[in-house]
């Protein structure tokens, strides 16, 4: 099975602050990885890596064939690869749901007008939002935003999509409309990298959850993981409820 992302002992530090600490893993294509651990534990950082938003110190982190620890590496075709869907929305208030979509494609060149028209109409659908193609963001809930955002990201065809705490800011019923849309994109097939705080949505769906601590990678397993810990510090967190 092709990896789409490697890492292979990369430390990240902010200033004299080390983030990872010689993070190894690898995300096969066509599988969701769940990226878990406290609040300062690198998860996100590692996340943020892989799309190239930060830069490694050290080791080596390959993603879609491309080395981000060369400085040479191409983050603008990376970033056509590899989508991203954040906390915040992020989207443009004055663009309907359609033109925050095909905007991407359209900027880049991936589609024409009558294609980008034919990407939102499927992505919008996948997502569960057709109806809402000409409506503006103001209009929509936190949920509908935030499958917007995902729908955003589909548009540009990824071969990998991260996501980054996408439900933290939503109430618990919308927060459970995000999670089926992300299961159902899991079902397709779309590999797939989350950092999340749901337990049992990454239970449920990931392949592998890596529970990271401290900067490293401290334990590795599937959904039964949480049934059985191997360390003090997962049977801590997983009883803390976190």
């Amino acid at each position: 099975m092709t990896a789409l992302v490697t890492f292979k002992d990369v430390h990240k530090s902010y200033g004299t602050l080390p983030v990872l600490k010689g993070v190894s893993l690898t995300v096969p294509e066509g599988r969701v990885v769940a990226l878990i651990g406290r609040s300062g534990s690198g998860k996100s950082t590692a996340l943020r890596c892989i799309n190239g938003l930060e830069t490694i110190q050290s080791g080596t982190l390959e993603v879609c064939g491309r080395k981000l620890h060369e400085a040479n590496c191409d983050l603008r075709h990376l970033r056509m690869e590899v989508g991203i869907v954040f906390q915040s929305y992020n989207l443009f208030p004055h663009l309907t749901v359609e033109q925050n979509v095909t905007l991407a494609p359209r900027l880049t060149g991936k589609a024409s007008q009558a294609e980008a028209h034919e990407i939102a109409r499927k992505v919008l659908e996948q997502v569960g939002l057709a109806e809402k193609a000409k409506a503006y963001p103001e209009q929509l809930s936190g949920g509908q935003q935030q499958r917007v955002a995902i729908a955003r990201s589909l548009a540009m065809q990824p071969r990998v999509i991260l996501f980054d705490e996408v439900t933290s800011a939503l109430d618990p019923e919308l927060t459970a409309e995000v999670l089926k849309t992300i299961e159902q994109l899991a079902q397709s097939g779309m590999t797939m990298v989350l950092v999340t705080h749901e337990m049992s949505f990454a239970r449920r769906v990931a392949d592998e959850i890596i529970f990271m601590h401290q900067g490293v990678v401290w334990e590795t397993g599937d959904g039964s993981m949480f049934d059985s810990p191997q360390t003090p510090e997962l049977r801590q967190f997983v009883g803390s409820g976190l």
